[in-house]
């Protein structure tokens, strides 16, 4: 990268002033290099007027699509795409070249402040929509910012906090959606988190920047810094990172300049992260197109299909929903209906182009009489007298819709609780005595506890934070006019005590043990086998699906699966086919099951459609740390599909050839481990045999069945501690060199 002829006609102070911004949001020019604006997203382009860096609430007029937490939970890659481009078309409009996003990072507990802006709880599912996205923003000329590089999964202490991993999980759970992306979609640019990963700050860690994001990845772009995270800049650039925002940081610069001079940094390290910014500015350049529009009215569209594609339903008892649109007369009740919540805060809060209410829009498509109350006050909190105003409301109705949820989520600081708030509880409560037909919509960035309210309620729709067209896409919903189809992205437990992050979250003096491993989110439920309100990949549908028998064949590295799907109702609708694998008998740590594959399918009532998900074998790999590297296991992978984690309807068994994962053996392993590996085996086996008949103790020993199980862990090298023992350090070596030939 540092070939760049530029590079020679300019001084060390000029390539230290490129690695960091100017001012807020936009890089640094020099000589003939001009600057580049950046800005946030992941939903929306909130570009900020001049003067106005920290003003959150006064960035120009854009969409504000739905955020993470719905778009995630449309499970469509081709839906996700199309927003990407829109959010491309409108950055390009606006003179940005590069949005930041989108974020990746998982949800680890659903007490994340910030998972509003995050896919889901899964590595797999969250890296085919970020890469959909990606590919879709790029598209059309604008970089990406694929986010928070790595393990930002809290916002508590987020500046600081070491996040304590062990390496398999990190790279199968919290690192694999971003190799995906990067791998598939070369992202312009990934954005380093705040937080240190055991113990090294995500901007100096050499180790993730360097060797594994460009050295196992492949990774081509500039590694920017998020806002304010470089602590020490000879560090970070010393560890890959190019370039720090914001900016100016002139005592940053001096301090690389001395570090040049003084050889405390390599000055190809420096070269190659101004040549790295300089492809970045060529790249941008190339792309802009002063004269881009976008069709604000098309946006706005795009963002209520989505909307209404992200809306989950998690409960119909009755088939209360959807309502007929006329002679049914509503009360539609709770603030959130007139005042919507329809995104979080923080760095990416947008302001939208318009703003649909979802009081409105249902007035819109029913000609039946409809009557709102207010039922608590707009800050969420409690009133006696709209709460008896709303009772009545309900009582006088035919149909009750409630909506409630969160008052407020916001980055940089994570949820106290999962608790619906006591005001809108109350209200569900007293609205369903009132009234038997109470359907409740909730507006939240993360999962809230249903149980035990939800009980008393026959229908129960899961809103999230939709944009701002969410209220006519929750109308759509409500009424029919589209078929749900969103599928839970992150499980909704019974209690927060049963989350398998519980206990370790959010941590303490500076860490945070991810002690759960690889049993994050439905992981760990499924692997304690816990009772949830509803798993991962749940969602319901105004009609059925059965699924027939499941077929597979294997080509090269990918197996296919295909799925008849028949639609067994009365309406059309569109089933989210999931697909989870499982290994019977293994004696790798594993999950019960794991998503590795999933498909939307629409189908017509009465019609069967096939499901056809692919799964590269890649993606049955688990990461050895005995040899530092990706492994199949060999053996017959049980691969169910279904509606949800725990409903899975057809499965089919796939043998699939592993990859050699014998590790070599040492003197440090055990004389189990030696016995267990065929050449070790018959290595050990002509010393231990040569050795016990000159050795009347160890012979015993080796003759006593207890004796032998204790044995079976006795490092190899500890056998030199036995009396008359001819197993010394020589000896032990040509058993190593003979057992690993």
């Amino acid at each position: 990268m540092s070939h760049d002829p530029r590079l020679a006609r300019l001084s060390t102070a000029e390539k230290a002033a490129l690695t960091s911004g100017s001012n807020f949001w936009h890089t640094t020019a020099v000589g003939d290099v001009p600057s580049i604006l950046v800005t946030d997203g992941p939903h929306g382009v909130r570009k900020q007027p001049a003067g106005a860096d920290l003003d959150l609430g006064a960035s120009e007029p854009a969409t504000c699509f739905p955020p993470a937490v719905a778009l995630g939970s449309t499970w469509d890659a081709e839906l996700v795409g199309r927003v990407g481009a829109a959010l491309g078309r409108e950055a390009r409009a606006m003179g940005v070249s590069v949005l930041l996003g989108p974020g990746v990072n998982l949800k680890r507990t659903p007490l994340g402040g910030r998972n509003f802006e995050y896919y889901a709880e899964d590595p797999l599912l969250t890296g085919v929509l970020a890469t959909a996205w990606v590919q879709g923003l790029q598209s059309q000329g604008v970089g990406a910012s694929l986010k928070h590089f790595a393990v930002n999964s809290q916002e508590t202490d987020r500046m600081r906090v070491s996040a304590d991993v062990d390496e398999r999980t990190l790279r199968e759970l919290y690192l694999r959606a971003f190799q995906r992306v990067v791998r598939q979609a070369q992202p312009w640019t990934v954005m380093c988190a705040y937080n240190r990963i055991n113990g090294v700050y995500a901007a100096q860690h050499r180790w993730l920047l360097t060797e594994v994001l460009r050295g196992e990845w492949g990774f081509e772009g500039l590694v920017v810094s998020d806002w304010g995270a470089v602590v020490d800049r000879v560090a970070s650039v010393h560890a890959g990172l190019d370039l720090t925002m914001p900016g100016p940081d002139d005592a940053g610069d001096r301090a690389l300049v001395q570090a040049v001079e003084q050889g405390e940094l390599d000055p190809a390290d420096l070269d190659t992260a101004a040549a790295r910014v300089l492809a970045l500015v060529d790249k941008a350049v190339a792309a802009a197109d002063p004269g881009a529009t976008y069709d604000q009215q098309a946006h706005h569209a795009l963002a209520r299909e989505a909307a209404a594609r992200g809306v989950v339903l998690l409960k119909n008892d009755g088939g209360l929903l959807p309502l007929p649109r006329q002679g049914v007369s509503l009360a539609v009740i709770g603030e959130f209906a007139r005042t919507p919540r329809y995104q979080g805060g923080g760095s990416s809060q947008i302001n939208p182009t318009r703003l649909d209410d979802a009081l409105t829009e249902i007035t819109t498509l029913t000609s039946a009489p409809v009557v709102f109350a207010a039922g608590y006050q707009p800050d969420g909190t409690a009133d006696d007298t709209l709460l008896a105003e709303a009772v009545a409301a309900a009582r006088g109705s035919d149909v009750a819709v409630v909506f409630v949820g969160t008052a407020h989520e916001t980055e940089g600081r994570d949820r106290d609780d999962l608790d619906l708030p006591a005001a809108h509880r109350a209200l569900v409560e007293q609205v369903a005595a009132a009234n038997p037909n109470t359907v409740v919509v909730l507006s939240n960035g993360a999962v809230l506890l249903t149980s035990p309210w939800d009980r008393a309620v026959p229908a129960l729709v899961e809103g999230w934070l939709l944009g701002q067209a969410g209220g006519g896409a929750l109308a759509d919903v409500l009424f029919g006019v589209v078929n749900p189809s969103g599928r839970l992205t992150e499980t909704v437990p019974l209690r927060l005590a049963h989350h398998p992050s519980h206990l370790d979250f959010p941590g303490e003096a500076g860490h945070v043990r991810y002690g759960e491993g690889l049993h994050a989110g439905y992981r760990g439920f499924d692997a304690r086998e816990q009772e949830v309100a509803y798993p991962f990949g749940h969602g319901l549908s105004y009609t059925t699906f059965g699924y027939g028998q499941a077929t597979a064949t294997v080509s090269g590295d990918v197996i296919e699966v295909r799925v008849p799907v028949t639609n067994t109702g009365d309406r059309d609708g569109r089933e989210v086919v999931q697909l989870y694998a499982s290994l019977p008998g293994s004696p790798v740590r594993r999950a019960p099951r794991e998503l590795k594959g999933f498909t939307v399918v629409d189908v017509a009532a009465g019609q069967t459609a096939e499901a056809v998900i692919r799964v590269d074998r890649a993606d049955l790999a688990y990461w050895d740390p005995r040899l530092g590297r990706w492994a199949v296991e060999g053996g017959g992978y049980l691969l169910a599909a279904g509606a949800s984690s725990r409903d899975l309807r057809a499965s089919v068994t796939v043998e699939v050839t592993g990859d050699d994962t014998r590790a070599p053996l040492t003197g440090d392993s055990s004389l189990g481990e030696w016995l267990a590996d065929p050449q070790g085996a018959a290595v050990l086996g002509q010393a231990l045999a040569a050795s016990a008949s000159g050795n009347s103790a160890l012979a015993a020993m080796a003759a006593d069945p207890g004796v032998s199980l204790f044995l079976a862990s006795l490092p190899l090298s500890r056998l030199a501690k036995f009396p008359g023992s001819t197993f010394g350090p020589d000896a032990i070596e040509q058993l190593v060199a003979a057992a690993n030939a």
